[in-house]
Parts: C-alpha cells; sequence; structure tokens
C-alpha cells in the first residue's frame, strides 16, 4: 500500500466539509517523519491540524498501514516554503514574489491575479533619468521552477 497515496485520501476525506482548506503535500521521509502540508484560502489554525492529525494518525494505527515507528506531522507551509499549487498562488494575490524561471532569469513582482496557465504579476522597471514604471505581463506556469513570496518588513 502506499502510504502517501493512502494519507492523501484520509486529508482529504477529513476536509472534504472544508471548502477554504486544501491539501498541499503529503511526504514520507526515510527517517519515519511524514508530513502532510495543509493550506487554507485564509490560512489554517492549530485546530485543523489537530484534528487532521488526529484523523489522519487513528486510520493509519487501525490499517497497521506504516510497520515502523514514525513521527507525524500536519502544518502549513512556512512562510518561507514555494509556491505549489494554483490555489496557493490566488490565497496571495497583492503580494511581493519571487520567481525563479527555467531559464535561469529571475522575476520580482507583486501578484496580481493569475489565468489558466500564467501568473499575472506587476513588476516595477526602472530605466537611468525616466520615472520607475509599473509593467503587468503573465509569467507562463510552465515556465516557472520557484515561487516564493517575498517578507516585506517594511
Amino acid at each position: 500500500m502506499d502510504i502517501e497515496k493512502r494519507v492523501t485520501q484520509l486529508v482529504e476525506e477529513k476536509i472534504a466539509d472544508r471548502s477554504d482548506l486544501f491539501l498541499v503535500s503529503v511526504k514520507m521521509h526515510s527517517s519515519g517523519k511524514l508530513i502532510i502540508l495543509v493550506d487554507g484560502d485564509k490560512g489554517i489554525g492549530i485546530a485543523d491540524c489537530a484534528a487532521i492529525s488526529r484523523h489522519v494518525g487513528f486510520h493509519l494505527e487501525e490499517e497497521n498501514i506504516i510497520e515502523n515507528a514514525y513521527n507525524l506531522e500536519v502544518s502549513s507551509p512556512g512562510i518561507d516554503a514555494p509556491l505549489v499549487l494554483p490555489r496557493q498562488y490566488v490565497k496571495n494575490v497583492g503580494r511581493q514574489l519571487a520567481i525563479k524561471m527555467a531559464d535561469g532569469s529571475k522575476k520580482e513582482g507583486r501578484l496580481t491575479g493569475m489565468t489558466e496557465d500564467a501568473v499575472l504579476i506587476e513588476e516595477i522597471k526602472k530605466e537611468k533619468g525616466k520615472k520607475a514604471e509599473a509593467i503587468e505581463s503573465a509569467v507562463p506556469l510552465a515556465q516557472i521552477t520557484e515561487t516564493k513570496v517575498l517578507i516585506s518588513f517594511k
């Protein structure tokens, strides 16, 4: 039995009645650490993480899927975790992003929206002797290797 697949089913089952929550990833590490990342359109609280953890833990024990000792961790993706799902982009509209492109280039700008296959960002371009101007561009998802939200402490 594929542990990650079963855990994905269990999480989806638990959050089925919560349209604001969504599963980001499930990863079983060889060290015995099972990490479940769940997020919400308005974030996710500790109570929700605990409820998911109890549900998954209970079923894993009942079904005896994992033979060795394991450590179950349910949390939201960290502030420095790359965005993975389109829904995470939508949640972060209005924030500054740093995008690494497949060709090695980088883009930085304010996320203004999304289409089915692209991220819309507003980049500030400044040429010498001219006023800075905001240029909106569509960045195809297929060309993005990593996107992170830039944290501003201003």
